[in-house]
């Protein structure tokens, strides 16, 4: 019996099935959301700026403690989904596993440090507020240390993609990010000269990854073990509304503290967007291409090189926040990553649906068993 046979067997008992969502209304229009968050900040950080300050400096031990518990709220859901026993299906397809591991951790990260140099650092430096240009490659560094977790299960449903791979290459993906996180992102910042708060990264690592992932896996065992059939399920259905409702308050909040600043200098956020979107294109076409030279399945491939360009924005948002502050260019730039993500992560489920022919007419494939 194969792996995915086998998982297809226990399927009911939820506790390998992995989730297949289409994308909603409102994520679909989640740019549209993003956009009006940052109008509703700059106008409220206008209109009463002192509350704004208040809430951006309760901190304890550098942590703001409104943004931990909005993070939190963002964070514990979407990883409520994770399966971590669905590291035993690794193995069954291993090459897609091993083009994504690669693109995310050996590839995505310097790329984008690549790219932050040259846009940010370079060609546009002269358009930029020069006090942030370190803060921006920061926050641009930030925001592609670490590959996306819940997102990449709608783009995964909308190409029709291997649900089991997509499950436990997510899972793999988040149990290296416990470890790898904190010393690529020191790496990197240092190589950009740019001051490493060990201390407060650390402690960033442990608030927004190692807790969150130990507390959502035990309330999702709580929930499997309960007896109660589809509990897990009414639990992530009443939770993501909580979560995308915290990310939208937290980029008000952003905004309040930044409106001065995005109002003098509105160039900003599209000149930041540009490396941001080559990133995501150039990550993608490199995954889905190893994958074709090495013939993994379509079905296969169309996840892997999602997983491979997608970022986990929520993270690289709290991070900033603890290790350069609300006002900081390193915030801003990781909420241009929330702005851009969802129309040019649609443009590239277009693409590759598109190219499927292409695709498939290359080297010979090794055959997946669906369920």
């Amino acid at each position: 019996m194969t792996v995915v046979q086998e998982t297809a067997t226990r399927a009911e008992s939820g506790a390998q099935r992995a989730p297949r969502s289409a994308i909603g209304t409102f994520e679909r229009y989640l740019t549209l959301w993003v956009a009006l968050c940052i109008v509703a900040g700059i106008v409220l950080g206008r209109a009463i700026p002192g509350v704004f300050h208040a809430i951006g400096g309760a901190t304890v031990a550098e942590v703001n403690l409104p943004v931990a518990v909005l993070i939190w709220l963002m964070i514990v859901p979407m990883l409520l989904k994770i399966d971590l026993g669905a590291l035993r299906q690794v193995g069954a397809h291993w090459r897609g596993m091993a083009v994504t591991v690669g693109v995310n951790w050996l590839v995505k990260p310097f790329s984008m440090a690549l790219l932050g140099w040259l846009f940010v650092g370079w060609l546009f430096r002269s358009w930029l507020p020069a006090g942030q240009i370190d803060s921006y490659i920061a926050g641009l560094i930030l925001l592609a240390a670490a590959p996306c977790t819940a997102m990449v299960f709608v783009w995964s449903n909308l190409l029709d993609g291997e649900p089991h791979f997509t499950l436990s290459q997510v899972a793999l993906n988040d149990t290296i990010m416990v470890v790898a996180f904190a010393p690529i992102v020191g790496l990197l910042l240092g190589l950009s000269s740019i001051t490493v708060p060990w201390d407060t990264l650390l402690l960033s690592v442990v608030l927004y990854i190692v807790i969150p992932v130990a507390a959502a896996q035990m309330w999702r065992r709580m929930l499997l073990g309960s007896g109660r059939p589809g509990a897990l399920d009414r639990t992530l259905r009443r939770l993501s509304p909580v979560s995308l409702a915290s990310l939208l308050l937290t980029l008000v909040l952003l905004f309040g503290l930044q409106g001065r600043q995005i109002v003098a200098q509105p160039l900003v956020i599209l000149l930041l967007a540009v490396p941001i979107i080559v990133q995501v294109y150039f990550n993608a076409g490199l995954a889905y291409g190893l994958n074709r030279r090495l013939g993994t399945a379509w079905c296969v491939a169309g996840p892997s090189a999602l997983i491979g360009a997608s970022n986990f924005f929520e993270l690289a948002v709290a991070t900033a926040i603890a290790l350069f502050g609300f006002q900081s260019g390193a915030a801003l730039a990781t909420v241009v990553g929330v702005l851009v993500e969802v129309p040019v992560m649609l443009s590239v489920v277009r693409i590759v649906r598109a190219s499927r022919g292409w695709y498939e007419s290359g080297a010979p494939r090794h055959s997946v068993r669906r369920i």
